[in-house]
């Protein structure tokens, strides 16, 4: 079974007439918040991708940019600065011609702004640029210093304008802030990485590295396979799949006709790690299987609603690879305990300018105790919920965004009772970084008020449930076995266990120098409570420059 994946896509290869191609656009927060308030500001969905399945496509970026730029009217300076910044970084698929740099470094280097160096002809295309992240940052009580130190590379391009590809390399060496360094110490995984080592006393080393190549099969059938992470969903943060855990090995088909937009998604994942004193350590590490597909319709131009299913499974099965199957029903044929999720996700744009967006997944259900009162609080109904809403250019102000969301999930949702099926990968949480067990407010301002500048304020209120003891379960970590609980069946509330509360505010200050070059100043303040007394207070600020990576987001 492990060599299903090339198998299948060298059989795509083979049998396929294939079309002309385009890889994955990173994913980036910043990148794609600006690509997205462009669709709501708009009012009405864009005809090439749909936003709830992230990332995307770059040809399709750049298609959508250019008709919007052809037919928007009245752009502020900012808008325009944006909407040519975003053509710039993706100039290969543009049909008009963009300003070459108007200072290249000799003839070959920043000819254009947004690639350190390019080549490009009827069969090679290809885009070379480094990566860095230079952090420092001093917080409250604490004598070390944080910092991040990151250098690598990023190339993508075609051959034969057939096969798409992209490839990102990167080290790392890095200090993090207490309240990140806690999380990482209590799952013993660094999120969105894999493999780590030590850095001195307090600080850890890993090496990152993400590829993807990728092809058209069809005229409406895109199929990449690579080692990435992916997003479902229109939050900040999502109960579906997100970009938290450590990139895996996936198989992506992608079919986009009209309206409807069907997405398959298959990936191996790390189940657990073998470590010595706490520290990653050779050896081969137990794997499990992630089958995934998401049905995704447009109601007109302004309501979409998806509905998904996935499996996690411990061992790969034929079965699951079916992309039009539906795996409930596979899962009791097969009689097997794998871990299967429902659930959908709904975007509308009641108004030019805002966005209402949700989600609901559910775990497990059962009719009986979910809708009586005699089933209150079972422990059987696990679920997640998430609601938010999106305002652009608020109250006529331009470039004044708000965007305000609200995520709970009830104890014991993710965890499963066998060994390798839990909702995690590489020891994170697929989803949302507390896991379950948690009730979470979020709301951020941000404001453009010069082309370069971005100011923007993040504000996040938690409460969760945390086990006294390693031995109790609550409900809250996804990796324990929810056979082992610490609870009756019925009785369960959010919050349970060692009640915990979270203020965060958090400060930002983003500067462009140049394309893709940002200067970053944030300030954060942090209060942890436990039981109702403060645990912990803290003042963090930071100031970074970053070219060509996106920022770590140390809201959890």
């Amino acid at each position: 079974m492990r060599y299903f994946f090339p198998f299948f896509a060298f059989l795509i290869f083979l049998l396929s007439n294939v079309q002309a191609q385009s890889p994955l656009l990173p994913f980036n927060r910043d990148y794609y918040n600006l690509l997205e308030r462009y669709e709501i500001k708009n009012g009405a969905f864009n005809e090439f991708f749909h936003t709830g399945t992230k990332p995307y496509q770059r040809d399709n970026v750049a298609r959508f940019l250019e008709k919007y730029n052809e037919e928007a009217t009245n752009l502020s300076r900012e808008d325009a600065f944006n909407l040519n910044f975003l053509l710039q970084d993706n100039w290969e698929y543009t049909t008009d011609s963009l300003a070459f740099s108007k200072r290249p470094l000799g003839k070959h280097i920043y000819k254009r702004p947004s690639d350190f160096y390019y080549y490009r002809d009827e069969v090679f295309d290809v885009h070379v640029n480094p990566v860095l992240y230079f952090q420092g940052g001093l917080e409250s009580g604490v004598d070390r210093v944080s910092f991040r130190n990151t250098r690598g590379i990023a190339i993508h391009g075609s051959i034969d304008r057939k096969i798409g590809f992209h490839s990102t390399l990167a080290t790392t060496d890095l200090v993090f802030p207490t309240w990140v360094d806690g999380y990482v110490k209590r799952h013993g995984a660094i999120p969105g990485q894999g493999f780590w080592k030590r850095y001195g006393d307090d600080g850890y080393n890993f090496f990152s590295a993400r590829g993807h190549f990728s092809l058209e099969a069809t005229k409406h059938i895109h199929v990449q396979m690579g080692h990435d992470s992916h997003f479902i969903g229109e939050g900040l943060k999502s109960f579906v799949l997100s970009d938290f855990s450590n990139p895996f090995l996936f198989l992506r088909i992608n079919t986009k006709i009209g309206k409807v937009d069907f997405t398959n998604l298959w990936g191996q994942m790390t189940a657990d790690i073998i470590t010595s004193r706490g520290v990653p350590t050779d050896g081969r590490y137990p794997q499990k299987w992630f089958s995934f597909h998401r049905l995704g319709v447009n109601f007109g131009e302004k309501i979409n609603v998806g509905i998904f299913e996935s499996v996690m499974a411990s061992k790969a099965d034929w079965n699951y690879f079916n992309p039009i199957i539906f795996y409930r029903w596979v899962e009791h044929q097969l009689g097997t305990p794998d871990k299967v999720m429902l659930g959908t996700d709904v975007k509308w744009h009641p108004a030019k300018g805002m966005q209402v967006y949700g989600q609901f997944v559910l775990d497990e259900f059962v009719f009986d105790e979910f809708f009586s009162i005699s089933g209150e609080g079972s422990s059987r109904n696990k679920h997640g919920v998430q609601l938010g809403y999106k305002y652009i250019d608020v109250a006529g102000v331009d470039n004044l965004d708000l965007q305000l969301e609200y995520n709970q999930a009830r104890p014991f949702t993710f965890q499963e009772k066998f060994d390798y099926q839990s909702y995690t990968n590489y020891r994170i949480p697929l989803t949302h970084p507390r896991g379950a067990n948690f009730r979470e407010a979020l709301a951020v301002l941000a404001f453009q008020p010069l082309p370069r500048l971005t100011l923007r304020g993040t504000f996040m209120y938690q409460m969760y449930g945390t086990d006294p003891t390693e031995t109790d379960n609550f409900g809250g970590d996804p990796l324990k076995s929810r056979l082992q609980t610490s609870t009756g069946l019925y009785g369960n509330y959010i919050g349970q266990g060692i009640k915990n509360q979270v203020k965060m505010a958090t400060f930002h200050a983003q500067f462009m120098l140049r394309q893709n070059l940002f200067l970053d100043l944030s300030q954060t303040l942090r209060r942890d409570y436990a039981d109702g007394e403060l645990s912990s207070k803290t003042s963090y600020g930071q100031l970074a420059l970053r070219l060509n990576m996106g920022r770590f987001d140390q809201h959890f």
